[in-house]
């Protein structure tokens, strides 16, 4: 019994060994017409993220500087699963229309950092 436990033991930390970290998304926004931006681009935004697997951590709220200066107006992070699903997102057809209506009320700048094995 005491062999099985262990197998079993060595096994899962195997697992949690191959597991691959999530990858953190970063926008800091610059909205030039905020009630725009809320009523038709969020939604649309939102809603594509969710749908492709995108998980939200912070969005927009309070931001403050640490070290230099703020981001512009609006930061939002979400976590995804692999840098392959971020890039699927951002190349569909949703992200792309939803997009043409956010770069009317706002300019976007973005990155992603992979996360540190736990």
């Amino acid at each position: 019994m005491l062999a099985g436990f262990g197998l079993g033991a060595v096994a899962v930390q195997g697992l949690h060994a191959q597991a691959k970290p999530t990858v953190y998304y970063i926008s800091e926004i610059d909205v030039t017409n905020p009630e725009a931006y809320a009523k038709e681009y969020v939604p649309l935004a939102q809603a594509g993220i969710k749908s492709s697997g995108g998980r939200f951590l912070a969005a927009g709220g309070k931001v403050t500087a640490v070290e230099g200066d703020a981001p512009k107006s609006r930061v939002v992070l979400q976590a995804w699963d692999s840098i392959e699903s971020i890039q699927a997102w951002r190349n569909s057809p949703q992200y792309k229309e939803a997009r043409k209506i956010g770069d009317k009320y706002a300019k976007f700048r973005a990155f992603a950092v992979e996360g540190v094995p736990q």
